[in-house]
């Protein structure tokens, strides 16, 4: 059951980088610019967006403020997510008629 659970947080940490990269993108904002405005380098946001790097609460608070969006709800969507792609992986939603 452990092996689940760290595959599960594994992959909600995943779907929380590429939503920051996504909503990055949806707003055309460069890298840099949100870089700037949280006052991290353009490394860090890009090993962050690339789930490369575990960020500190703090740090994710910054680059979703830059952004204007709120953590809460970046989370709760990437949970929602992920529990999404779970149930289709294991076959748990049905799927459509055709």
């Amino acid at each position: 059951m452990a092996k689940t659970d760290e595959k599960q947080r594994g992959q909600i940490c995943l779907t929380t980088a590429r939503i920051l990269r996504e909503e990055r993108e949806r707003q055309a904002f460069s890298m840099s610019a949100v870089a700037e405005r949280a006052g991290l380098s353009q490394q860090m946001v890009s090993y962050v967006e690339r789930g490369l790097r575990n960020p500190t609460l703090d740090t994710l608070v910054r680059i979703t403020q830059a952004m204007g969006l709120s953590l809460p709800d970046v989370i709760s969507r990437a949970y929602t997510e992920s529990a999404k792609a779970e149930a289709v992986a294991a076959g748990k939603t049905q799927k459509p008629v055709r």
